[in-house]
């Protein structure tokens, strides 16, 4: 399982670097401390994104960390399923949803749509697919409800 510590810390994301809080626990298996939860999760490829991306948020472009919520339930067609990264604005409402993949995962069409569908319940005006290597970040235009690609990950206010 140190392999995958060593084999994480090898691949270059698109992210600023992040001293994570990382120890092994039972059965060789190692954990992460995650700020925003205050606990401690099993640390996997996704979760290694994950982990990168809210540093990110928090650390470098001034988000709230009271205002993310990480790895929540949603209901869609019936169906559970477990949203990423949701950020809130001031007022509570959905800002920005983020889909984490692991860094070997390709982003492609079906990716995006995944978080685009998972917007069908927030209605946030900003979204973004990541791998920790590629960004795809969309703005939605709230009337027409078409999406767009924007440049970056969008400021928060």
């Amino acid at each position: 399982m140190k392999d995958l510590v060593q084999h994480l810390a090898a691949i270059e994301l698109n992210l600023p670097s992040y001293p994570m809080d990382i120890e092994q626990g039972d059965q060789g298996k190692y954990y992460v401390f995650d700020p925003i939860r205050k606990k401690k999760l099993l640390l996997t490829p996704e979760e290694w994104v994950r982990q990168h991306i809210t540093h990110y948020l928090v650390k470098h472009l001034n988000y709230p960390g009271s205002l993310i919520s990480l790895e929540k339930g949603l209901k869609y067609n019936a169906l559970q399923k477990r949203f990423d990264i949701l950020v809130l604005d001031r007022t509570g409402a959905s800002f920005f949803l983020i889909e984490c993949k692991a860094p070997d995962v390709k982003l492609n069409q079906k990716t995006i749509e995944q978080v685009c569908l998972y917007n069908n319940k927030f209605n946030a005006p900003y979204l973004c697919i990541s791998n920790g290597r590629q960004h795809f970040c969309l703005q939605k235009d709230l009337k027409t409800g078409k999406y767009s690609q924007i440049a970056h990950f969008p400021m928060f206010e």
